[in-house]
């Protein structure tokens, strides 16, 4: 009997213990599990204004508030700023050429000093800037400027002939320039200033070839020059005069400058501040010189030229001239 019920409690204990394994082995697989949670809702956060913290300082009021060191400072005797920060002392140019300076410091110190100084830019580059539009168009335009060079012939050499014609367009780009071959003996070149060589008109251009080519450029199209009468009577050819710019006679120039016949150097040198015409002259930035003086003041010249042409339209009609005899005859029929 004794062994039965110790097989039975054995029995028993065996399946508990059974139970109680499976039990803590399901737990721990159960607590291994990684468990993922989704939340599907999208939560906005509000936004939140700084807080400002509203300082309670409050100016000193009585002498037992002020600090120690601001009742030192009111003791001090007054000092100006430059005594106690001295400055270094101002850099002056004024015995100095400004091309000197641009070629050590570059341009925009020599542009600098030109300023101050009151003097013109007078660098190639520079006035070819002022004067030529960088990326214009290269092709014929409605306006173009022209200038003529010419050389001294005859016994003294003071009479003169075409050496050379350039021809601008709006923007300065030159669209023609040749140098033409003499049709008498040159006495006189005029290099100084005309800048002519006999090297360059040795093989030079046809005068009636040249005379046809720019004939054919300035058919239709507004012609801009200084004193440009006298290129068009050495080129012999005419222009309508309701086509011709001449910045000579321009009496807005004329006034600025207080001179009846300005000439191209002092225009540029009072409304361009460039200098041009330094030594032998160019016919190419002459014409690049008048066409920005015109380019300059286009809508007032164009402007004032309209007015005056509708102005000789709207005239009021002329009054009948009484006839000579008319008070005679009056008298015979009284």
């Amino acid at each position: 009997k004794m062994s039965e019920v110790k097989l039975k409690k054995h029995a028993e204990n065996v399946q508990t213990n059974g139970q109680s394994n499976h039990e803590k082995k399901k737990k721990k697989h159960e607590n291994n599990k990684k468990t993922f949670f989704y939340d599907t809702k999208t939560v906005v956060k509000k936004k939140t204004k700084p807080t400002t913290v509203k300082p309670n300082i409050k100016p000193p009021t009585k002498v037992e508030e002020y600090s120690c060191n601001w009742k030192k400072l009111l003791q001090l005797p007054y000092c100006p700023l430059e005594t106690l920060f001295p400055l270094r002392p101002d850099i002056w140019f004024d015995d100095v050429d400004p091309d000197d300076i641009e070629a050590a410091l570059g341009p925009e110190a020599a542009d600098i000093v030109r300023k101050r100084s009151g003097m013109l830019k007078s660098s190639a580059e520079v006035t070819e800037k002022v004067l030529v539009k960088e990326h214009g168009f290269e092709g014929l335009t409605r306006a173009v400027a022209m200038d003529c060079e010419m050389v001294g012939v005859g016994c003294d050499g003071e009479d003169s002939i075409l050496a050379r014609v350039s021809i601008v367009n709006h923007f300065g780009k030159c669209i023609y320039d040749k140098y033409i071959k003499p049709t008498e003996k040159v006495m006189d070149y005029r290099t100084a200033v005309s800048g002519i060589r006999p090297a360059d008109i040795e093989n030079g251009e046809d005068i009636k070839t040249v005379q046809k080519e720019v004939a054919q450029i300035l058919e239709g199209r507004i012609l801009v020059g200084h004193a440009i009468h006298n290129d068009l009577k050495i080129l012999l050819l005419d222009h309508p005069k309701k086509m011709i710019r001449d910045t000579q006679k321009y009496k807005p120039f004329r006034q600025r400058v207080k001179s009846a016949r300005p000439a191209l150097r002092v225009l540029c040198k009072e409304i361009l501040s460039v200098k041009v015409q330094q030594g032998e002259h160019s016919s190419v930035q002459d014409a690049q010189a008048t066409m920005r003086l015109y380019t300059l003041v286009k809508k007032q010249w164009e402007a004032e030229l309209k007015a005056a042409r509708a102005g000789q339209f709207q005239k009021s009609p002329r009054k009948p001239k009484t006839p000579k005899n008319q008070s005679k005859l009056i008298q015979i029929s009284r």
